[in-house]
């Protein structure tokens, strides 16, 4: 059974730092790019950074600044560091993993059930 797992929301103050969790079970994690979503009440799920199998990194332009997307595949694990946390980075977090970094959707990608982080003083 496949399941990513993301771990390490909550509720932090504003410029304080987290490090989001994205584990991988049930899958040959090292085949698999994985990117970071957010996702805001009542908006659609957007993109922040993407992380290739090969460990090639690109962000948008909501993340490249204080997002770092990261890879442990001996741990089968993603990471999301965000640093100098706002308000308006209060969301519901995911992670998605697609295979051979194909990321269109298709019969091997597949979505975290989210984490939520809430920065508010």
């Amino acid at each position: 059974q496949v399941q990513l797992v993301e771990y390490g929301g909550g509720s932090v103050q504003p410029g304080g730092s987290r490090r989001l969790s994205c584990v991988a079970s049930g899958i040959d994690f090292s085949v698999y790019g994985i990117r970071w979503y957010r996702q805001h009440p009542e908006k659609q799920r957007e993109l922040l950074a993407t992380i290739t199998l090969s460990g090639v990194t690109t962000y948008t332009d909501s993340a490249k600044e204080r997002f770092t997307i990261s890879r442990d595949d001996a741990e089968n694990t993603a990471y999301l560091q965000i640093d100098s946390l706002r308000p308006e980075d209060t969301a519901v977090y995911f992670c998605y993993a697609a295979k051979w970094n194909n990321f269109d959707a298709g019969p091997y990608n597949y979505w975290g059930q989210g984490t939520q982080v809430t920065v508010s003083s």
